[in-house]
């Protein structure tokens, strides 16, 4: 999509205009749209509207975009798969007094993430139990303005005395049942909570 079709350079006024994408596809008569990375590539309601229109969306379904999208609801997934996870909290109740419950019972250190969260926002460590409300109150803060959802998941948190991990896995598959394992990588050397490696 260019300028001619899609709007101006800023991406707010274009690239992120799902209204102005599906125009220039529906103009177009593309039967197929591959999303890149970024953008929309991770919004459920554009796969989703995408399918509305009959036009095939390069990429997982939207069901997968959003139970992905969601810290809680891929916890569940992976627990119900078996997966051992990191102890924590991921329900439904979000309530301060309840948060910090399962905080304590966690054990500090805990770090309290954003359910919709992403490159450290809506994210803060907290080692002691005098601090985590402050630190819940900051972190839904930030949550809220970044991601319109101020809902947050509580895992223990691991320093690097323990030497811990962060291990992902490339998965590609289509839509006839084949599926291909591409490696995993190894996203434990971060900066400022972005992957380096």
């Amino acid at each position: 999509i260019n300028a001619e079709y899609g709007g101006p350079s800023p991406a707010s006024e274009s690239y992120l205009r799902q209204d102005k994408l599906l125009d220039v596809i529906q103009r177009t008569g593309a039967q197929a749209v591959h999303p890149g990375y970024g953008f929309l590539s991770e919004q459920a309601p554009f796969a989703e509207a995408l399918s509305d229109i009959g036009v095939e969306f390069i990429g997982p379904p939207a069901s997968a975009i959003a139970d992905m999208g969601s810290k809680s609801a891929s916890k569940k997934i992976m627990i119900d798969a078996g997966v051992s996870c990191i102890p924590g909290y991921h329900g439904d109740i979000q309530e301060e007094s309840f948060l910090k419950e399962q905080a304590d019972s966690i054990g500090y250190p805990v770090i309290i993430k954003a359910v919709s969260g992403g490159g450290g926002k809506g994210m803060r460590m907290v080692f002691k139990e005098s601090d985590f409300i402050p630190a819940l109150r900051s972190a839904q803060e930030e949550s809220i303005k970044a991601f319109n959802d101020d809902r947050v998941i509580l895992e223990k948190f691991f320093d690097s005395s323990m030497k811990p991990r962060h291990v992902e896995v490339q998965v590609m598959a289509d839509s006839h049942g084949n599926a291909l394992y591409f490696s995993n990588r190894d996203c434990s050397v971060q900066r400022r909570y972005q992957k380096i490696i």
